[in-house]
């Protein structure tokens, strides 16, 4: 009888010690529900779904792992991502709000893409599944995965994305324009040349 009454306090003990260390990262996430009314504003650029809206370039957020996306706004309002439209929309957004609309947004369903080119988004898998070896340029897959779909937080979805607006991103790394991911990108995309980022950008496009 005391052997089973003190494994009892100890499963429940340990049961506490659960709750209490789940509690801030319950308490840290984002509501998705609250998140759908704060990007009603978003929709326009974003798209209804978050497939994407009018301009190639924006880029499509549904399916997007949510702490990436919270971040990103983060990183728009601070200033450390720069974009005049973004850092508009993102200035009156709280820490909290960034983290509701990421948890929304990445409730939502990706819509599949497609590649282009046939000819270019063959350069790109290759590009994508083995890197450029003389050039130092490591495989795409192995921050963004085989299938494109990213290992979170710090790796985004790249699976589906509009070409346009990956392309642009990785120019923007490619320059120093963009620097607020770290600089792998930044590495990685200066070592390749424009036709190859237009090349993989195309691939990751159709890749599910």
């Amino acid at each position: 009888m005391r052997k089973s009454w003190s494994i009892a306090v100890r499963v429940l003990g340990l049961s506490f010690l659960a709750a209490a260390l789940a509690s801030p990262v319950l308490a840290a996430s984002g509501n998705a529900a609250r998140g759908q009314t704060k990007a009603a504003a978003c929709a326009g650029c974003h798209g209804a779904d978050g497939n994407g809206g009018a301009d190639p370039t924006w880029p499509k957020l549904a399916g997007q792992d949510a702490d990436y996306i919270a971040k990103q706004l983060v990183d728009f309002k601070s200033g450390a991502r720069k974009d005049p439209i973004m850092a508009g929309m993102a200035a009156p957004l709280s820490a909290q709000d960034a983290k509701d609309i990421g948890a929304y947004y990445a409730g939502l369903k990706a819509k599949a893409g497609a590649a282009k080119s046939a000819e270019l988004a063959k350069q790109g898998e290759r590009i994508y599944r083995g890197g450029i070896t003389n050039r130092g340029v490591s495989a795409c897959m192995s921050c963004h995965g085989p299938s494109g779909h990213g290992i979170p937080p710090r790796y985004p979805r790249v699976s589906g994305q509009g070409p346009a607006y990956t392309e642009k991103q990785m120019l923007a790394f490619k320059s120093g324009a963009r620097s607020n991911d770290g600089d792998i990108m930044t590495r990685i995309a200066f070592r390749m040349s424009e036709q190859e980022i237009k090349a993989v950008s195309d691939y990751m496009a159709g890749l599910h």
